[in-house]
């Protein structure tokens, strides 16, 4: 004897199908199949990569200060502000330097008035000595008396250098082009040899720092060309060296970004890919991702109909993006057809 089982949903169709005024059963439904281009997935040799988790910050930052003692008499910028190089950022009051710079300007007159007067001594010696008419001790007096003339010149002259290099730290200026991240005086405040005043910060390339260990910085070279993320953007980024770090047995891998219109801002969260081995991987065309908020997916194909599978993603690698968790070898997933695939990707 045979026996038969029936779920419910059979025996609610099988009532269904004898209370219809025809007797007959209902049509079966046909599967959904949405319009797009199917595509068997495979497993696909992939690059294995460590990602090295980092931060990314200007290449050049420059915090300003002065070596002067004195009042902030102007302070000529904002912050969030472009500045270009040379540019004055902040005025100090240098009006003690000025009368400084008379008093020297003064003593060098003089330096060079007793010069004079030492030469002209020292010449008419020279001329009565070549006659036999000054002795000596005569000539050597007044050479001793050029020669320390000569060094007062030069004595004062030093002091008026280096006045003049005092005077240039009255206005504080920018040392290469960016923007003002930092204000920290106004206006009548006293400034101090070594406070600072302003912060300027040239964006325009930035520096991606990320510790490993030694495993994997030694599978990067200077030069190299990484693939990188900054605040979840993809980026390439050149390695501008390894060196160890201060925590212990670890090593800091410095790679530079461009960044000339500015897109990304310093001290974002970086990442950076080093590659390693090779392995098998399921890959996905980037085309046929679909995201909702936090979650992305795809669609896949069944015998019972198309339908959304949600899925886990890792590495994107050229057009596509390897699946870690939702798929496996054969499924078919479809693409859109706005963005289905040359022949080669067809079922």
């Amino acid at each position: 004897m045979r026996i038969r089982l029936f779920d419910a949903s059979t025996v609610g169709v099988l009532a269904l199908a004898a209370c219809s005024p025809s007797g007959t059963e209902t049509a079966s439904h046909a599967p959904v199949r949405l319009a797009g281009t199917p595509y068997t997935l495979k497993d696909t040799t992939v690059q294995a990569v460590f990602d090295a988790d980092g931060v990314a910050q200007p290449l050049r930052q420059a915090t300003l200060s002065t070596k002067l003692m004195g009042n902030v008499v102007s302070v000529l910028v904002r912050e969030g502000g472009a500045v270009t190089a040379g540019q004055r950022l902040v005025r100090i009051d240098a009006r003690e330097l000025a009368a400084r710079q008379t008093q020297i300007a003064a003593s060098i007159a003089d330096a060079e008035a007793i010069q004079s007067d030492a030469a002209t001594q020292a010449a008419r010696i020279r001329a009565l000595y070549a006659d036999s008419a000054a002795t000596r001790s005569q000539l050597d007096a007044v050479e001793t008396g050029l020669a320390r003339a000569n060094a007062g010149v030069h004595v004062a002259r030093a002091s008026a250098a280096e006045l003049g290099a005092m005077s240039a730290y009255a206005d504080v200026r920018a040392p290469f082009a960016g923007i003002v991240t930092h204000r920290f005086v106004d206006p009548g405040a006293f400034a101090t040899p070594g406070a600072p005043l302003v912060t300027v910060q040239d964006a325009s390339q930035l520096r991606l720092s990320a510790t490993v260990t030694p495993d994997i910085a030694q599978l990067v070279r200077r030069g190299q060309l990484l693939r990188a993320t900054v605040e979840g953007a993809q980026v390439t980024a050149r390695v501008e060296g390894v060196v160890p770090s201060a925590s212990g047995n670890l090593y800091t891998i410095n790679a530079l970004v461009p960044n000339g219109r500015g897109a990304r801002l310093s001290g974002s969260v970086a990442t950076l890919s080093v590659p390693q081995n090779t392995r098998s991987a399921l890959v996905v065309p980037v085309s046929a991702v679909s995201r909702s908020g936090d979650l992305t997916g795809v669609t896949l194909r069944t015998p019972e109909g198309d339908e959304k599978r949600w899925v886990q993603l890792g590495h994107t690698t050229g057009g596509g993006v390897e699946v870690i968790s939702g798929l496996r070898a054969g499924d078919v997933i479809v693409i859109p057809p706005a963005v289905a695939l040359a022949p080669a990707g067809r079922r």
